[in-house]
């Protein structure tokens, strides 16, 4: 609920301070990290289909605008998204600093807009900020960030953000209401991930906000019809284009479900500790019904452990039904042509970095309430200050160290995305059995003008991986292309 207070209210002028001054150095630091990226080129990983050689974002014709809001574009039904690269490409052009400066731009405001919704829920200004700078510098966010073809997560972020801020209140007013409606309708406009918000507050409703089953429903009326709308228009498309790997689209519904077990588990280890990022991944998804009933074991205990304190932490529930909401889209039950990627994580990882706050938050509470008790059983008062003292400055120490830690890890991320060869290379280093990921890597080489080493990489791809016949296609009629070419070296 929004704060009031009567004009020169120290108080909430102290407060409202504190949080302008907390946002602008968050902003700082995000600043610093990702504006290197603005010297970064196009990757040859949707760009091309997005930006580089997208007739559609190239005039303001009226036949150009008319296919953009009525027709899916590389598998995705997001007109709002393909808008924002018109204007784009009008302001920039081919130069790729421009549309990496907006992608940076854009998460700098969602890094703020997650402050101001933590804070709003849980009304912890140091719980707010270490989300959203754990938000802001975590390394798994580079390829939402520095990618040029994810500015829709990011746009879809922003309005996604901003229709939770509006609705997920205890009273929100019909201002609000009508704010966060308008927000939902962009955000799916922007991408398909929009689907989500009806589900996040409704849960919220319930679980937080104490409706009725009734009330709760109706409110979710008009949202819902919106997303299924949405949904519908981009499930046609989403096996349209070629890319990605493909070979879990022909898996039944419960083959899905038992392989998510495992990735959801994979997501929250690339949360707590990530390593060994990549573009592509390549899990086992052979011999590993061990490994699958024990990550079955491990979430049915998760959720039976949130559903019996949901009384006592609402919130912990709450953010357990948005990390699986917000992931759903993209868990292949409406099938999509990867199994894993950092950027699915992009918004899912709020709630999980809230838990890590929280966990911060309390467990030096509980360490400066231990050691008040040590000096003085009665705990008198002078004793409480220095308790409080040394948990506030424990706890933000705790939260520097962590973040330093993601900070670094995010420097050295970042100069993967760079180029095509930089990406490529990295990709074939940790996913060397991805037939997908050998074509990518021969095609930065071919456009580095290297023909006789991208037709070797591809070679070799016919003979150690297992591409399907769509990547064996691919692959074949490169090689005949490449070798019919003047031979060219580096």
């Amino acid at each position: 609920m929004a704060v009031t207070a009567p004009f020169g209210n120290r108080q909430y002028d102290k407060n409202r301070s504190r949080d302008i001054w907390g946002c602008l150095a968050l902003v700082g630091l995000l600043l610093a990290l990702f504006l290197p990226t603005v010297g970064f080129g196009f990757v040859n990983w949707d760009d091309p289909w997005y930006v580089v050689n997208n007739p559609l974002i190239r005039s303001w014709r009226p036949g150009n605008l008319w296919e953009i809001a009525t027709r899916p574009a590389v598998r995705n039904y997001a007109p709002l998204t393909m808008f924002g690269y018109l204007i784009q490409h009008s302001l920039w052009g081919d130069w790729a600093g421009g549309y990496h400066l907006v992608n940076v731009l854009l998460h700098a405001l969602n890094s703020v807009l997650v402050y101001v919704l933590i804070k709003q829920l849980a009304g912890n200004r140091f719980i707010a900020w270490t989300t959203a700078a754990l938000f802001a510098l975590h390394p798994i966010q580079v390829e939402t960030v520095a990618w040029i073809s994810s500015f829709k997560g990011l746009l879809a972020g922003t309005f996604i953000l901003g229709s939770l801020i509006c609705w997920m209140r205890p009273r929100p007013t019909p201002r609000q209401e009508g704010c966060g409606l308008l927000c939902h309708a962009l955000g799916l406009l922007s991408k398909a991930l929009g689907i989500t918000v009806p589900a996040i507050v409704f849960s919220y409703d319930m679980l937080v906000g104490k409706k009725r089953l009734s009330d709760a429903l109706a409110r979710q009326l008009i949202p819902t019809v919106l997303a299924v709308l949405v949904l519908l228009v981009t499930m046609s498309a989403q096996t349209a284009e070629l890319g990605g790997v493909r070979g879990h689209l022909e898996w039944s519904k419960s083959r899905v479900a038992a392989m998510d077990t495992v990735i959801l588990w994979k997501y929250v280890g690339l949360l707590v500790w990530p390593h060994d990022l990549c573009v592509l991944y390549d899990p086992p998804t052979n011999g590993i019904a061990a490994t699958i009933a024990l990550a079955a074991v491990g979430w049915s205990i998760v959720a039976l452990g949130a559903f019996w304190l949901r009384r006592r932490w609402p919130l912990a529930l709450l953010g357990l039904v948005a990390f699986f909401a917000l992931l759903f889209p993209v868990l292949n039950f409406f099938p999509i042509t990867t199994l894993i990627n950092d950027r699915y994580l992009y918004l899912p990882s709020i709630p999980v970095f809230a838990l890590m706050a929280t966990a911060i938050e309390r467990i030096t509470q509980l360490g400066s309430v231990c050691l008040a008790s040590s000096r003085q059983s009665a705990g008198g008062p002078s004793e409480r200050v220095v308790a409080n003292v040394v948990y506030r400055s424990l706890a933000w120490a705790v939260c520097g160290v962590l973040l330093l830690g993601f900070t670094v890890a995010t420097h050295e991320r970042l100069p993967v995305w760079r180029d095509d060869r930089a990406l490529w290379s990295d990709a074939f280093e940790k996913s060397p059995g991805l037939a997908v990921v050998r074509l990518q890597w021969a095609t930065s080489l071919h456009n580095s003008q290297n023909d006789v080493a991208a037709v070797a990489v591809l070679e070799r791809a016919l003979v150690e991986t297992h591409p399907d016949q769509a990547d064996r296609q691919r692959i074949e009629a490169a090689i005949a292309d490449w070798k019919g070419s003047p031979a060219k070296n580096l």
